[in-house]
């Protein structure tokens, strides 16, 4: 598959909400989505990331974005994280690799001296019209909520 890019339509997936609910990214035609794509659940990186963009859920939801972020971690690995930090948005379970697969998030990464498989931290802004809009691969985990907010000004 070939790297996805600014303007192309964001591949469609199916979850389950955190309220239970099944949606489909294409419910949320006529929104600006931010899809951003994690490591591991609790670890620390993830856990700044997560807790960023909950600081700044209420100014993104004022500019019309909902969150959604993805991971290869269970279910009932999402609903403990999302309990312990008190995450308003949804975190999906991937477990199959299938939506980190079309995203193109799922990569050689290198840690210490070591190459292994595993996620590429990327948030993809997601236009009303269902197209990518910005495509962040440099994440600053500690404030990507302001991140996110700065790039779509650019």
């Amino acid at each position: 598959m070939d790297k996805l890019k600014t303007g192309d339509p964001a591949p469609g997936f199916t979850f389950t909400g955190n309220d239970g609910t099944t949606r489909n990214l294409t419910d949320y035609l006529g929104k600006k989505v931010i899809l951003y794509f994690y490591p591991r659940d609790n670890t620390p990186g993830c856990t700044l990331e997560a807790c960023s963009l909950r600081d700044g859920y209420e100014e993104l939801r004022s500019r019309g974005f909902e969150v959604v972020g993805v991971s290869a971690d269970s279910a009932k690995s999402h609903e403990g994280f999302i309990a312990k930090f008190n995450l308003p948005f949804s975190l999906v379970s991937d477990t199959d690799k299938s939506i980190l697969m079309a995203y193109g998030v799922w990569g050689e990464k290198k840690f210490m001296g070591r190459q292994f498989m595993g996620i590429l931290r990327t948030t993809f802004v997601i236009d009303e019209q269902g197209r990518i809009a910005k495509i962040i691969d440099k994440v600053n985990t500690k404030n990507h909520a302001q991140q996110v907010l700065e790039e779509i000004e650019k």
